[in-house]
């Protein structure tokens, strides 16, 4: 009798497609900050929601970055504007948030994370702020500048989005950077609101000023740090002694992991490293 070799089913593919997505949401375990940032940010929204709406109107007005409560309580407004999102639980900003900090925070820790987003937050609210409150002193603007509802967390996000782009590879850097880049300019021509409009941009490039930190960071996440170039030798001849030919070097097939690797597993920095 003839052993008939096995073939490799293929739901065993099948069976890692829902954990690859799966890999693209924030858990307890794997992004402690992410998902717990997610859960206070759907508890304000639901609050925000079903709440006395005088109530929820002091509140945010409270927790506005605008020149007038920045002036007077800093720390308080800069962390309680980014408790709120500005269009509710399902608009884009929150879909975006879930995806972009869960795949940062898989490559550069929790901690890190949140000091990127804090960084953008509260760097773009103050490039934004300050100016105007110059601008009331100087006699250029009302005072009624002073006071507006500002409140949210795109200027994060936006850092987020930034930061992320130098960990991805070229294929995937460079479409999202465009994509981004064009709703961006898209709502500047607009003019909607001048402040938040120009903030985003300026938030984006905190984010790209960090690759050079988020790609050590996450290097040393991976136990990968960057090593020098190693500088070989010339061989040492001696007299009579024939000259060796090269080897030629032996290409390494790619894991099946490797191989078998999509979107879903680069954006969730399971594989990879990003070409510079």
């Amino acid at each position: 009798m003839h052993h008939i070799p096995r073939t490799r089913s293929p739901a065993g593919g099948r069976g890692r497609a829902p954990a690859r997505v799966l890999r693209l949401l924030p858990t307890p375990a794997g992004t402690p900050f992410t998902f717990g940032y997610v859960l206070v940010l759907v508890a304000t929204s639901l609050f925000a929601e079903h709440a006395d709406p005088h109530t929820v109107t002091t509140l945010l007005r409270d927790s506005s970055t605008d020149m007038a409560h920045l002036a007077r309580t800093p720390l308080l407004v800069l962390v309680g504007s980014a408790l709120w999102i500005a269009g509710g639980l399902l608009s884009v900003s929150t879909l975006g948030l879930l995806f972009v900090l869960t795949a940062l925070e898989r490559r550069i820790g929790a901690l890190r994370t949140g000091a990127v987003f804090l960084a953008g937050h509260v760097l773009a609210t103050l490039a934004t702020e300050i100016p105007v409150g110059v601008a009331v002193a100087a006699g250029h603007l009302p005072d009624s500048s002073l006071h507006r509802l500002d409140y949210g967390i795109s200027f994060g996000l936006m850092t987020g989005v930034g930061a992320l782009a130098g960990l991805l590879p070229p294929l995937l850097r460079w479409p999202l950077l465009a994509a981004v880049a064009t709703a961006l300019g898209q709502a500047l021509l607009a003019l909607g609101d001048p402040l938040t409009d120009w903030g985003h941009p300026l938030s984006l490039g905190i984010g790209l000023a960090s690759w050079p930190l988020v790609r050590r960071w996450a290097a040393a996440r991976a136990g990968r740090a960057p090593a020098p170039p190693v500088v070989s030798a010339p061989p040492v001849m001696t007299a009579g002694q024939p000259l060796a030919s090269p080897q030629p070097a032996t290409p390494q097939p790619l894991a099946p992991e490797a191989a078998a690797a999509g979107p879903a597993d680069i954006l969730s920095g399971g594989l990879g490293r990003p070409d510079r």
